[in-house]
């Protein structure tokens, strides 16, 4: 199934003036931004492109469509230039009164989209108005809203025509993992290249503590909730986290075109964690550290091994950590942030080459 980006045009691509008419090639102008992040998106990225515009009374004495096209096809072919071709142009010529179907957030420009093989869960409305954003939930799409009006309440907003593109070049890198079972009921939602942003609850202190720090040095947004059976002790709890977290990154990853593959080492105070990774596909683990304390804060220190086992086998990699240290807290914390750092690199994505990294042609 197709995704779509469905693309405003006069505000987003390009600047809007006063009279809310560009209706010369003196009032053209493209917003900063667009056509260098226009250029990757169509380049890059695997969306069909369909500008959807209204256009007060085009056609009219108040609009006419000699003073329309001159400015409008200068535009397509400025874009066309830097390799920017709309699969369709779609112009509303209603005035607001009129209450046209046709007329955005209305979709009557885009039934086609509806009973057509389109994956518009996974597609996206861009524009910098609120009707655009009701024109994504029209369609059943997300919305992305270019502006700095914080009410209005779109999937992603953004300042600027880099946040959209880089938004867009991550925005399938996500999954949302549950597992339940007699022992354990997780939830987790995970996205890759982000800011590390958390809201952890797993019912155990210190390993929330390790996974923030997971997230902050992976760049990993995790939202996770935990409960398990600690009544009982913290075994099913850890092992289960561990192979969500592993699913979810497994999943997020998609096919791997582009991601650097390969992972990191890490010095915390007096200790030092060497951690190598590798989304291979392949399914191996090496484990080269020893620990003093049976427990550090909750968490029994057996666990530790026992996490990243489950974490590999989830996420179908290879993974190497060897740890040296004297204090156990400090070694925990440098495996769990090498880990973490490892997997930024091996997840980031090549702009210049979006192959598989193998050349099997898989992982």
């Amino acid at each position: 199934m197709k995704k779509v980006l469905f693309i405003d045009r006069d505000g987003t691509l390009i600047v809007e003036p006063p009279d809310e008419q560009v209706d010369s090639l003196e009032k053209l102008e493209f917003v900063p931004g667009a056509i260098t992040a226009m250029q990757k998106i169509a380049v890059e990225l695997d969306f069909k492109l369909v500008m959807v515009t209204n256009q007060d009374g085009l056609g009219t004495s108040a609009f006419p469509e000699k003073d329309f096209w001159p400015a409008h096809n200068k535009m397509l072919k400025i874009l066309a230039g830097e390799g920017v071709v709309f699969d369709e142009i779609l112009i509303d010529r209603s005035l607001p009164a009129d209450n046209a179907p046709t007329r955005k957030p209305r979709i009557g420009l885009l039934t086609e989209y509806l009973k057509g093989d389109y994956d518009l869960a996974n597609s996206w409305v861009i524009g910098d108005r609120a009707a655009d954003v009701q024109l994504a939930r029209n369609l059943g799409a997300k919305a992305i809203y270019l502006g700095a009006d914080v009410a209005v309440a779109a999937d992603f907003s953004a300042c600027n025509w880099q946040e959209i593109y880089e938004f867009l070049a991550d925005a399938d890198r996500t999954a949302t993992i549950e597992r339940k079972t007699n022992e354990t009921d997780i939830r987790l939602q995970i996205r890759l290249n982000s800011r590390g942003v958390t809201q952890i609850d797993t019912g155990i202190g210190f390993l929330d503590h390790m996974l923030n720090l997971f997230a902050a040095h992976s760049g990993c947004d995790l939202e996770l909730t935990a409960k398990g059976d600690l009544t009982v002790d913290e075994h099913h709890t850890v092992e289960d986290i561990a192979l969500v977290l592993g699913t979810g990154i497994l999943q997020a990853l998609g096919d791997k075109k582009g991601i650097e593959r390969y992972g990191f080492l890490l010095p915390m105070d007096e200790s030092l964690a060497q951690v190598a990774l590798d989304f291979s596909g392949r399914r191996e683990f090496v484990w080269e550290c020893k620990f003093k304390r049976e427990y550090v804060g909750q968490m029994p220190t057996e666990l530790v091994r026992h996490f990243f086992k489950s974490f590999a086998d989830a996420a179908a990699c290879n993974l190497h950590i060897k740890a040296t240290g004297e204090n156990e807290h400090h070694k925990i914390e440098a495996i769990f942030k090498a880990v973490g750092r490892s997997v930024k690199m091996a997840v980031r994505r090549d702009p210049a080459n979006r192959q598989i990294p193998s050349t099997k042609g898989v992982l």
